[in-house]
């Protein structure tokens, strides 16, 4: 039997960019409705890249078995968006005078630590979410947004190199097509 010619696809939920982009747009809409005014154009900027970013690699991902070049384009902008987000924390934490947690902060170590945890959900990261202090929710979701960053990273270059390996589409249409000729000729 043939391999198929649509590859598996979707499965979006396994991935760990798409986990921590969930808990990225749950706390981003947990502290905008905190922290910022909803008058504020900010609120809706900050809240739309995160959901964009969520979003995007859900419609990558579904996209991916009939072409690697949009998987690869919509979780470009996924990693896109949350870098816009990233900004909208630097901006938020610089203009309230909040320090960013130094890699040796021992709360930013704790961190760390709940990052690697897995399976983590929201309420995995709940206590510093909804902290009081601005300063420790800040620091927390920016980490959480850093972290999603990174994974969208390593996801792309993995996306780069599958591509440069395997192919999209067209040309697995192609091998198939003229597979299916070989096999035609062979009955004649």
């Amino acid at each position: 039997m043939t391999e198929p010619l649509i590859l598996p696809h979707g499965g979006y939920r396994k991935l760990f960019s798409y986990q921590k982009s969930q808990i990225v747009y749950d706390a981003t809409v947990y502290f905008c409705n905190r922290f910022v005014s909803k008058r504020d154009r900010t609120f809706d900027q900050m809240v739309q890249a995160a959901r964009s970013g969520k979003q995007n690699i859900i419609e990558g991902s579904q996209a991916s078995g009939t072409s690697k070049e949009m998987e690869i384009k919509l979780t470009s902008v996924a990693r896109a968006s949350l870098e816009e987000l990233l900004e909208d924390y630097h901006d938020f934490m610089r203009l309230r005078d909040i320090e960013e947690w130094p890699p040796e902060h021992r709360y930013g170590q704790r961190l760390r630590e709940l990052n690697r945890q897995p399976k983590a959900t929201y309420a995995t990261f709940k206590k510093g979410i909804e902290h009081t202090d601005p300063a420790i929710c800040s620091n927390v979701i920016l980490g959480l947004v850093k972290v999603t960053c990174f994974l969208l990273d390593r996801q792309l270059k993995r996306l780069e190199t599958d591509f440069l390996n395997e192919g999209g589409m067209r040309e697995r249409m192609t091998r198939l097509r003229l597979e299916e000729r070989k096999r035609q000729q062979h009955r004649s």
